[in-house]
């Protein structure tokens, strides 16, 4: 039974993946830490429900091999990533392309070194990995988007991207995303065929609203690396971090209806004492207890699962739409992407609705993944529909990629509406106010090893 004798240096409130990453590095630092959750499982957004055998996301963001800290993170050990295959197929004007591949999505190879491979030389391995035959997809597929050329610009310009310093991308003029995608010196068809789509995806914005910095900084993500899942689902993810913490750490079920710098009340268990506080949870829960917090506007995202009787021609891929020709943003065969996450035999294909849910959504949503896929939906089962209006924290210009997790000693706020609205960013922020906790507390933070998290190709 909770009670104020077991006391903790620091209370965080919320057991998603931005306070469950900041306990791991306060405990690491001999930091007492107890964290409290109100649900019946810790993940926050992430979570992953089992139906049938199928494993389901609630939200299932996209991640990327390329996120510093998903091999930094103590507790993330064991994660192993499913990758989609390179670059990302794009439905425009009735067929499917490959595009967006570049040298590093094929081989694997990730430089951070500025000028590590002269333009002209990136031309020419852009150019032939364009050019190179492929395995042929069943369906209307068609070779790739604005031909070899076309492609190899494409290819320079994001291995540029990838060698730019982080520093340097947000150094760079801000404005809307969508105002920003003229002069890279690529053709209006890829543009609006495959970098909109994509930062559409990967933002959670159809608008591109979103500051065109943090736009960079998801295609630099995307240049650098690999499209990936968690293997499991994304619960996988905090579910990982929460078991790697001293039993006892963890504690769902507890509301707390109260809390300050020295103190939190709970609903169940009365007042708990502490030296800090740090609220882990969403931005509007978090300024139920703390007024006067900024709450930022949102991106409300729907993901359907649907079961069919055979896979639809699409294989490991990502496929955009690039006509916005219906309410799905992006879908993808998961069962191909990560087998865990289907029964043996059996088809999961998950897709993305941005916005407002549509009218009769099963039908419109099917009727659209017929025409993205071309082949017919009306045998498909709808397993699950899961709607969060407030999924993914808006980054509107001017914004600010690192806002203070210190809103005052003792006093700590963390999540992807403190940083970018990503789970790089959610982690990055957990990481931000351990530090900030620790530095308070005249504690010195371990040194870290960095893992390497094992990938699936």
């Amino acid at each position: 039974m909770l009670s104020t004798a077991h006391h903790a240096d620091v209370v965080i409130i919320g057991a998603g993946i931005a306070g469950l990453s900041a306990a791991h590095r306060l405990i690491s630092a001999g930091v007492s830490v107890s964290v409290l959750e109100a649900g019946p499982r810790v993940g926050g957004r992430m979570m992953t429900d089992e139906v049938d055998g199928f494993l389901l996301d609630h939200l299932g963001p996209l991640l990327n091999t390329s996120y510093p800290e998903l091999s930094t993170t103590p507790g993330l050990d064991g994660l192993v990533l499913r990758n989609f295959d390179p670059g990302v197929l794009v439905h425009s004007e009735g067929r499917r392309y490959r595009t967006g591949e570049t040298r590093r999505h094929r081989t694997g190879e990730i430089r951070g070194r500025r000028g590590s491979r002269s333009a002209r030389g990136a031309f020419k391995a852009a150019r032939a990995l364009a050019s190179a035959p492929r395995a042929p997809l069943a369906g209307n597929l068609t070779g790739t988007m604005g031909g070899a050329i076309e492609q190899a610009r494409l290819g320079v310009a994001l291995a540029r991207l990838a060698a730019t310093p982080r520093d340097r991308v947000l150094a760079r003029p801000e404005r809307a995303a969508l105002d920003a995608l003229s002069g890279r010196g690529l053709s209006a068809r890829t543009l609006n065929g495959f970098v909109r789509p994509l930062l559409t995806a990967l933002l959670s914005d159809p608008a591109l609203a979103t500051s065109s910095r943090c736009a960079d900084l998801a295609l630099r993500d995307y240049a650098s690396g690999r499209l990936c899942v968690p293997s499991g689902g994304s619960a996988t993810l905090p579910e990982l971090l929460a078991a790697a913490l001293p039993p006892g750490t963890v504690r769902t079920g507890v509301h707390v209806t109260a809390a300050d710098i020295t103190s939190v009340r709970t609903k169940e268990h009365g007042e708990l004492g502490c030296r800090s506080l740090l609220l882990a949870t969403g931005a509007s829960a978090a300024a139920e207890l703390l007024p006067g917090l900024r709450v930022p506007p949102f991106h409300p995202v729907t993901v359907l699962h649907h079961t069919a009787p055979a896979p639809p021609p699409a294989g490991a891929s990502l496929l955009l739409d690039a006509d916005h020709s219906g309410p799905v943003a992006h879908t993808a065969v998961m069962s191909e992407v990560d087998p865990a996450r289907a029964p043996d035999g059996r088809v999961l294909i998950s897709s993305t609705v941005l916005g407002a849910r549509p009218p009769d959504l099963d039908r419109t949503v099917r009727a659209h993944l017929a025409a993205l896929y071309g082949t017919p939906t009306d045998d498909w089962e709808l397993l699950a529909a899961h709607h969060d209006p407030e999924a993914v924290p808006a980054m509107p210009p001017p914004h600010d990629p690192r806002r203070p997790v210190r809103l005052l000693a003792g006093l700590y706020v963390c999540g992807d509406h403190r940083d970018t609205g990503s789970v790089q960013g959610a982690l990055s922020s957990g990481r931000r106010a351990a530090g900030a906790i620790l530095t308070d507390l005249g504690v010195r933070a371990p040194s870290g090893k960095t893992a390497v998290l094992p990938e699936a190709a």
